[in-house]
């Protein structure tokens, strides 16, 4: 049972560590490719919120990006593709922002 459970959690970082270098790896060389990246990729967390009630803050919601193993990749490959529309292809990214 413990080589079953050692071997589910070296498969799992193996999988992350796989992804890590697939991203950081990722290389943009194309203009549709950069806007799409800079459209999926959000320029902050989605998840954070402030619930208010008559007024006043109730529940605040951190925000949760933080929690996913490969944020950091991910906010990376957003920014690489930015400089590549503002570096390569002269572009105002005032609208990705």
């Amino acid at each position: 049972m413990a080589s079953l459970i050692q071997h589910l959690y070296s498969f799992r970082f193996g999988i992350f560590t796989f992804a890590r270098g697939w991203l950081n790896n990722l290389e943009v060389h194309d203009y549709k490719l950069a806007c799409w990246l800079c459209r999926l990729i959000p320029a902050s967390c989605p998840f954070e919120r402030v619930i208010k009630f008559w007024g006043g803050n109730v529940v605040h919601i951190p925000p949760l990006c933080h929690v996913n193993p490969l944020y950091e990749e991910v906010v990376n490959l957003r920014l690489r593709a930015l400089c590549y529309l503002v570096d390569e292809c002269g572009c105002d990214i005032a609208g990705f922002i």
